[in-house]
């Protein structure tokens, strides 16, 4: 699994989304790559919608998750790591990061450097937790995450009480993923806010994981 923390573009929030989503992972027999990714430079107001609809300001960000996914699968068999089973996990922004590789793992963003970039950067599978920039709240998707059949199976969950990127960003991106028949599942929370990470709380919403885990029995990643 390619972990990919957020921080809205500016920071990486690398243990809440990062190294303590790696130990509950490695925990379960999965090989986890935290990435560390290039962020734009500031000012940056992750509130303003700005980065998700002018890609150009995407770019190094994607790069970063494409060259990792090549790599991951062209060193499969000296990390005894399943070529056919590399999925990707991101928070906030770095789940908005999912969706752009799932539906943008296609594209040339860079100049092949080795071998590895024959590889594929499609995932396997995807885990977007309370992503942002799927959609400006018009109800509509962000262009950048152009969903197709081609699009791995998903698995969201978000908070009905975020008022940092809010319930929108994964009901816009279920509802495109459903017209294209990816295969999806979806957990929506009364509480939880934004950035809850998996940090044990009073709130249901702490339990994510545990449905994480039976959907990756349910698709063959885990076994039953």
């Amino acid at each position: 699994m390619v972990v990919i923390p957020g921080g809205g573009f500016e920071i990486l929030a690398i243990d809440l989304e990062g190294t303590e989503a790696c130990d509950w992972l490695t925990s379960h027999g999965i090989t986890c790559v935290l990435l560390k990714y290039r962020v734009p430079s500031k000012p940056y107001d992750w509130h303003c919608n700005c980065r998700p609809h002018n890609f150009a300001l995407s770019v190094s960000s994607l790069q970063d998750v494409q060259r990792t996914m090549r790599l991951v699968r062209f060193h499969a068999a000296q990390w005894d790591v399943d070529p056919h089973k590399v999925g990707v996990l991101g928070f906030s922004a770095g789940g908005f990061l999912v969706a752009e590789i799932s539906t943008n793992f296609d594209r040339h963003l860079y100049a092949p450097v080795d071998a590895a970039d024959k590889e594929s950067a499609r995932p396997d599978f995807a885990m977007p937790i309370y992503p942002g920039h799927l959609t400006k709240g018009d109800g509509k998707l962000n262009p950048n995450v152009p969903v197709s059949s081609k699009t791995p199976p998903t698995f969201l969950v978000q908070a009905e009480d975020d008022y940092v990127d809010g319930v929108n960003q994964s009901l816009v991106y279920y509802t495109a993923l459903a017209k294209a028949r990816v295969p999806a599942e979806m957990h929506l929370y009364a509480r939880g806010g934004h950035a809850f990470g998996l940090r044990a709380t009073a709130n249901p919403i702490t339990g994510w994981p545990r449905l994480a885990e039976v959907w990756l029995r349910t698709i063959g990643i885990l076994h039953r």
